[in-house]
């Protein structure tokens, strides 16, 4: 089953909660505090591997957890950091934000690794907050949460070149004929329902022997690129190709030749024109015409066709390339498979990076990810940040609100039924200035300070 668009919910591990613990050892009864921090959650990264060809995998399954940290323990001892989890995508994974629609990453080379989701930060122990002061603090942080995000998976297959055209032009005969691929061939319009993938490999190609990837989908009507027909659910698959060839079958035109040339061109204008209104990229593409099923008409036949296409086409298009071929007698298929080797090899912005999967055929031994994996990268959003801006709201006489990222995050760590750990807040939100700023808001002591949903009182005195 070939599956190019799934959604899930990505959820990193929690830190570890530091602990409050003291040195209870023989002959030392004043050891001091002794509580070690909590590990670090696991981050959730994602990973481009050629062991998946579609995004089947997360039809069933669309939630994924990290592990969170351990707990800090007694004896200064730190708790394990949770592991990672490596989300495995097929090669050509776009990933976004589902809430935002910020692109996250664009996995189109084998072995891709980027963060997600960071795990939470491992809470600090009750150690890390002695001082000459406070010798003996009865508080320590819990850990901060993982970040959770809602994603949006969309599959974008990688091949050299692409085959388009209307139904039942001839294009997954060819794809057939010409690799290892075995797609759905029949004599009805929309047998190819998903698209598919071939290895073309030309031995005689020069010194060495040349390979390269054939997309074949579905075919398309007019008004594919509004949604009419299978095709436009996979014109995307045809955005990273290097080449387009458009298939015309020669089987089903007018007998004449100047009125088989002008049917011909208005099929392939159409689907320039479907190309064109789903993606500016895709019109500029190099492209080629392709005069399929030459074995239905005699030899004068195809002869005074293509003299009349290439005629009426080179009117409009004086350098678009035309070959005539036949699948089923493979009539014309070497020099056109020779011209497209050629023009990949001229144009190397074309061709895929050679660690690209490109053998997709069933069954087949898939290559391994890359041994040097590529600079981790990081998506927008992926870590807990840490801005220090915030802002002071007066709502009303005598009531104040603070707002700000980093706020917020000192509050989701303070355990709020613990007096000494308020109090480590406050001195906290007066080294960051808060104090000041409420004071500049005109605060007076015993005033209502709200972070998020909890209230406390202002009192300007608090030591830091």
């Amino acid at each position: 089953m070939f599956l190019d668009e799934a959604h899930i919910e990505i959820i990193a591990g929690d830190g570890g909660n530091g602990a409050i613990a003291w040195r209870r050892e023989k002959y030392e009864p004043n050891g001091g505090p002794a509580g070690g921090d909590g590990g670090k959650g696991g981050s959730i990264i994602a990973e481009s591997s050629t062991h998946m060809q579609t995004l089947l995998d997360f039809k069933y399954k669309t939630q994924f957890m990290a592990q969170p940290g351990e707990n800090g323990a007694t004896k200064n001892r730190t708790g394990h950091g949770g592991q990672d989890y490596i989300l495995k995508v097929p090669v050509g994974t776009v990933i976004t934000d589902a809430d935002t629609g910020v692109l996250l990453a664009d996995l189109s080379i084998a072995g891709q690794r980027v963060l997600l989701a960071e795990g939470g930060r491992g809470g600090r122990g009750n150690t890390r907050f002695a001082t000459a002061r406070h010798q003996a603090p009865h508080y320590a942080e819990p850990g901060e949460p993982g970040v959770q995000r809602n994603l949006n998976l969309s599959l974008k297959l990688i091949a050299d070149v692409g085959l388009v055209g209307m139904p039942n032009a001839g294009k997954s005969t060819l794809l057939s004929v010409v690799s290892a691929a075995r797609p759905k061939i029949a004599d009805y319009p929309f047998t190819t329902l998903v698209p598919n993938l071939g290895v073309v490999s030309l031995e005689n190609a020069g010194d060495t022997a040349f390979r390269f990837v054939m997309a074949d989908i579905p075919g398309l009507i007019e008004g594919a690129s509004e949604g009419k027909g299978l095709g436009h659910q996979f014109l995307k698959h045809i955005e990273r190709c290097g080449l387009l060839l458009h298939l015309v079958a020669l089987d089903n035109l007018c007998e004449t030749p100047e009125a088989a040339a002008d049917e011909a061109y208005a099929r392939y204008e159409q689907i320039l024109h479907e190309l064109s209104a789903y993606s500016k990229t895709l019109a500029q593409k190099p492209q080629w015409l392709v005069l399929t099923k030459t074995d239905t008409l005699t030899p004068e036949q195809v002869s005074a066709q293509k003299a009349a296409i290439k005629q009426r086409v080179q009117s409009k298009q004086p350098a678009l390339p035309i070959f005539c071929i036949s699948a089923a007698t493979h009539a014309g298929l070497e020099p056109l498979l020779k011209a497209v080797a050629d023009e990949i090899r001229q144009h190397q912005s074309l061709r895929l990076p050679e660690d690209t999967p490109i053998d997709t055929t069933p069954n087949a031994d898939l290559i391994e990810p890359v041994a040097a994996k590529k600079h981790l990268a990081v998506a927008p959003g992926a870590k807990l940040k840490d801005e220090l801006g915030f802002e002071v709201e007066t709502q009303r006489a005598g009531v104040y609100r603070i707002t700000g990222p980093k706020v917020r995050r000192w509050l989701a760590v303070t355990p709020v039924n613990n007096p000494s750990s308020v109090r480590h807040l406050m001195d906290v939100l007066k080294a960051m200035g808060v104090q000041e700023a409420l004071k500049a808001a005109g605060a007076q002591p015993g005033d209502e300070v709200w972070i998020e949903d909890q209230a406390f009182d202002y009192d300007p005195v608090v030591d830091a």
